[in-house]
């Protein structure tokens, strides 16, 4: 087995499904890529045990076969090369007793022992239920807008992923940590009849690279259990997060008199700062609205630090006086595209909800919603 590569086009392969490798693999032979080359196509598979990545590139080659190559000392070894054909071709070592990975650049020969290919598990399969396409484009913008607010806690697995929603009329992307909710709604995305699956956080993660790159349909194949994701040259295959979602609905205040209006950057740039001075196990800033001026405040009595700022902006509603969290409105505010925002609100006990005013598509708006910080 031997073939001839360019070593930018290997190493953005590897980056593309690399990431879905961790350090403590359930099964050794997840520590490795399998090469599985046909003439002149190579396809490249990782896997985890619950996300299988597969990416292909064109190679120079006649020949067909398989191997299994230790992941992370490959990587980094190609890593060091700027654009250059690589030469590999798979030997016996020295003793006979396994096989190498001969690699040569334009003067110098290395090798790296292989592993068993034949351990390596087979592409996960499963039956479809139900397919449906989107443009990579939304699909980037969903994530871009959605992932940060999901949560880390293992032991509420179905908050930890972002819920797809296909519906007759709209289409959502919903992400919650419980303190806060983020809805992704495009109405140009529809289904005949409703569906939805939620899908981990870390094979979206690496996904999201991918799709700002391109202008390609993404075809997304799933059933109760598991998903795949087809993107070009690129396959997704994943096992679903098992479990129902909570109401996201419920808790969306549905009247909300007090209406603010306010530069984006504005706001973003006086919240981080301020955030500086606030208590640090809550990072509460709070928002004192009278009249056309934003009165932002944050304190952290321990050490006797204080901000007080006044921001100008545009308030209809009544006076109020309410605490949010700095870390949260900042990460929120900082994925919004739109110059200026609106936040909605209605009691000091009750969430705010945050939406762009501008920079939005036609079919397309985001929600999201902030739970209030009681107390100092």
């Amino acid at each position: 087995m031997k073939f001839i590569v360019s070593s930018s086009e290997l190493q953005k392969a590897l980056q593309t499904v690399g990431g879905v490798i961790s350090n403590s693999q359930s099964r050794p032979i997840l520590e490795n890529f399998l090469f599985q080359l046909e003439q002149n196509k190579l396809t490249v598979t990782a896997s985890d045990g619950e996300t299988t990545l597969v990416t292909s590139l064109e190679v120079m080659s006649e020949d067909t076969g398989k191997i299994a190559v230790p992941a992370k000392i490959f990587q980094d070894f190609v890593k060091t090369y700027n654009e250059q054909p690589l030469t590999l071709s798979v030997k016996n070592n020295d003793e006979g007793t396994g096989k190498q990975l001969e690699i040569l650049d334009e003067k110098d020969n290395f090798a790296v022992a292989l592993d068993n290919e034949e351990d390596y598990p087979d592409m996960p399969e499963f039956d479809v239920a139900k397919t449906v396409s989107v443009s990579s484009g939304v699909l980037s913008e969903a994530l871009a807008n959605t992932l940060f607010a999901t949560s880390n806690d293992s032991l509420r697995p179905v908050m930890t992923g972002v819920l797809f929603q296909f519906g007759e009329e709209e289409t959502n992307f919903v992400a919650t940590d419980s303190h806060r909710l983020v809805v992704y709604k495009r109405t140009d995305i529809t289904s005949d009849e409703p569906m939805s699956f939620i899908m981990p956080k870390k094979p979206l993660s690496i996904f999201k690279g991918i799709l700002s790159s391109t202008n390609e349909e993404v075809k997304i194949d799933f059933n109760e259990n598991m998903a795949k994701f087809t993107l070009g040259n690129h396959i997704w295959v994943c096992r679903l997060i098992d479990g129902k979602y909570p109401n996201y609905s419920a808790v969306i205040p549905k009247e909300n008199p007090n209406v603010l209006t306010i530069n984006r950057n504005l706001l973003l740039s006086s919240i981080r700062r301020a955030s500086i001075m606030s208590n640090k196990s809550t990072n509460q800033v709070r928002f004192k609205l009278s009249g056309n001026i934003l009165h932002l405040h944050a304190e952290d009595t321990e050490y006797a630090n204080k901000a007080n700022m006044q921001i100008p902006c545009d308030y209809s509603g009544e006076d109020i006086n309410i605490g949010f969290s700095s870390k949260f409105l900042s990460e929120m505010l900082a994925v919004l595209g739109s110059e200026d925002i609106v936040i909605k609100m209605s009691q000091a006990n009750r969430p705010g909800i945050i939406e762009p005013v501008d920079g939005l598509e036609d079919g397309e708006s985001i929600l999201m919603l902030s739970m209030p910080v009681i107390g100092l």
